[in-house]
């Protein structure tokens, strides 16, 4: 029987800082790192080559192409059968990964930072997972003011995907992520983790990616991102429970190994209930 949700793995290409632009570039170790996730249970593989958190800075739209251009043609060729996703918020940069065979977008913008972005995923016929996010990455955490942060984000949710549809997307490749981390305090993400379920009434697969998220360190005391990796299985977990049906997450097999295991445990019953009153405490 297949599992019931998809893990999406995170192939990060971005340089460590802006003075690497120009440095070479190993695009056989990207490709390999990709497989890897590939081989370890992630059926998407999300490649970027722009750091949400960094982006106090613009990465050149040409360094982006090259990055991500031959890692793609080199996933499709050393992996057939896995889906590629462009993780972007730029058309150009959709167009040439969408050229190169991928087949999804996943835009932190919800396909509204750039025009050309709705046309783009329409005329490839491509996939795309609509974001929540208010402001930019720049400004988004001076946008955490919600009457409610569940109906808000839902009703946002619902508004872009009535967009997509309206363009010409089918409605049957259209995923949409309420934001962990995006425009969110930390105890609003918990609220997010808590009521998911709520976003599942929207009709599309809901994904979500804890992955490395700021509110992780907030919460546990842990500034290092190589000490996340318990919180990320711990709110994958509850997130399947709650009605998520993809992961994005870094570190694909220890993930994949949690959710096997709780896909097979009794959640109507007693963990729900549990897992409510665990998030419930954590907020307060």
């Amino acid at each position: 029987m297949p599992a019931p949700y998809t893990l999406m793995g995170v192939l990060d290409l971005t340089p460590a800082s802006p003075s690497e632009y120009g440095a070479p570039f190993d695009v056989d170790a990207a490709v390999a790192r990709g497989v890897r996730m590939a081989g370890a249970g992630a059926a998407v593989i999300d490649v970027g080559a722009e750091a949400t958190a960094a982006m106090d800075h613009d990465v050149p739209a040409a360094v982006e192409i090259r990055r991500i251009v031959p890692v793609v043609e080199g996933l499709v060729a050393e992996r057939p059968g896995t889906v590629v996703s462009i993780d972007t918020t730029k058309a150009v940069i959709a167009r040439a990964a969408l050229a190169a065979g991928a087949t999804h977008v996943n835009d932190i913008s919800g396909l509204r930072s750039d025009p050309d972005m709705l046309p783009a995923v329409v005329e490839h016929g491509a996939s795309c997972c609509l974001v929540h996010m208010r402001g930019t990455p720049r400004t988004m955490q001076g946008h955490t003011r919600y009457e409610d942060v569940v109906q808000d984000v839902r009703w946002f949710l619902e508004r872009r995907v009535d967009v997509a549809v309206t363009a010409g997307v089918d409605p049957t490749r259209i995923a949409v992520d309420p934001g962990v981390g995006f425009s969110k305090t930390p105890e609003q993400d918990l609220e997010v983790l808590r009521r998911l379920r709520e976003f599942t009434t929207i009709g599309c697969p809901v994904m979500v990616g804890t992955s490395r998220k700021g509110f992780v360190p907030h919460l546990t005391g842990r500034d290092d991102p190589a000490q996340h990796l318990g919180a990320a299985i711990a709110t994958a977990v509850v997130a399947l429970q709650h009605g998520a049906t993809i992961f994005r997450v870094h570190d694909v097999a220890p993930v994949a190994d949690a959710l096997a295991m709780a896909a097979h445990l009794p959640w109507p019953t007693i963990a729900p209930r549990a897992a409510d009153r665990m998030l419930e405490l954590g907020v307060r």
